[in-house]
């Protein structure tokens, strides 16, 4: 007696019992949905980084600003004087703030000091920058406003800062392009900017920047 039949048979039967076998079904489900969810998850990784980064930007400008009001040189014959190296302190204390960003690759760091003039206008005094991203001040460069009353103050319209009579505000400008951990080329490209504002803490002398011998580098604009 032939035994093909039998072995269809059984081949039908296993055939069968396979077809209704559902107990790998949960792995096939798996497979087919990892992909989705490791590109859900990177992007989650993604959108985290970009909100940390916009904080971190935020902080530097706060701190930049804070700390360039406070600095001085005590002088004992007069008020306290504010030096080129002064601005190269702050400027390197921000940049060593903010290391993981390579502010200075990849940013700009605008320090304004804005005063008032003989006019009681609104004086952008001086300004100095730090980093290599190609960005100009949105709220205008160093000598603006210098006589009468055309300049209203510095930041966006309608919450524009203004320093009063004999006082200056150290005005700070941050612009950094993102830098994507994963999708580079997905996200576009961005620059995140930021800005603050801080009262000099205390009297100082604000006819000018001083840079007495031995002279430090001007981080002009």
């Amino acid at each position: 007696m032939s035994r093909v039949p039998t072995r269809i048979a059984r081949l039908a039967k296993r055939l069968a019992t396979l077809r209704s076998d559902t107990s790998g079904l949960a792995y096939v489900e798996f497979a087919y949905m990892l992909p989705i969810l490791i590109a859900l998850g990177l992007g989650g990784i993604e959108l985290a980084n970009l909100a940390i980064t916009h904080t971190r930007v935020s902080q530097l400008a706060l701190s930049l600003a804070d700390n360039a009001s406070r600095a001085k040189q005590e002088v004992t014959t007069g008020l306290p004087r504010f030096r080129e190296s002064d601005v190269n302190e702050v400027f390197t204390a921000a940049a060593l703030q903010s290391r993981e960003l390579d502010i200075k690759t990849h940013g700009r760091m605008i320090l304004t000091s804005l005063e008032t003039n003989a006019s009681g206008g609104q004086w952008l005094h001086w300004q100095r920058c730090f980093g290599d991203k190609v960005y100009a001040s949105s709220y205008g460069k160093q000598g603006d406003g210098a006589s009468g009353t055309s300049v209203k103050g510095m930041g966006p319209a309608g919450r524009q800062v203004k320093a009063e009579y004999r006082y200056a505000i150290m005005f700070v400008e941050v612009a950094y392009d993102y830098q994507p951990l994963i999708y580079g080329e997905l996200i576009p490209r961005q620059t995140i900017v930021k800005t603050a504002a801080m009262y000099v803490r205390d009297d100082r002398d604000l006819s000018q920047i001083y840079n007495p011998a031995p002279t430090a580098t001007v981080s002009s604009c």
